[in-house]
């Protein structure tokens, strides 16, 4: 029964991938048509985008980054088995800085900004000390 459950896990997990990679294929192909509209869409100005066409390009262009991210981690956990947690932490930083980028600043409460900014530094201080402890970790190997 146990190795009927792992052959099932593993078709599952590999139709996970299959599908964040569907999903990351398309969203490029969406990001590029709309780089295009969007560049020629502004006829004055042929080729320049405005300001807040930028940080929606970037904010979709962080989201593939994010999904990239995510097919790196399922991946793993397809060869290894487990979770490494390094990598999770790589995805919560990138999502946090794409939330930061599209942010509109002027419409936000003051707390929430704190709330954003204790996230950034947790998430740093706990990547500092992942890589710290993974270094210290391979050394004494």
């Amino acid at each position: 029964m146990e190795k009927l459950l792992k052959k099932f896990e593993r078709y599952l997990v590999m139709g996970l991938l299959a599908m964040m990679a569907l999903v990351v294929f398309l969203s490029t192909v969406e990001l590029a048509i709309i780089i295009v509209q969007r560049m020629l869409s502004g006829v004055p100005h042929l080729f320049l985008l405005n300001i807040s066409d930028m940080l929606e390009i970037f904010g979709f262009f962080m989201m593939i980054l994010i999904g990239l991210e995510l097919i790196e981690t399922i991946k793993v956990y397809l060869v290894d088995q487990s979770i490494h947690v390094e990598i999770i932490c790589l995805v919560a930083i990138v999502a946090i800085a794409r939330k930061v980028i599209i942010l509109d600043l002027y419409e936000l409460q003051p707390i929430t900004l704190l709330g954003i900014a204790a996230i950034i530094l947790a998430l740093s201080v706990g990547y500092f000390y992942l890589k710290k402890a993974l270094s210290e970790n391979t050394q004494a190997s």
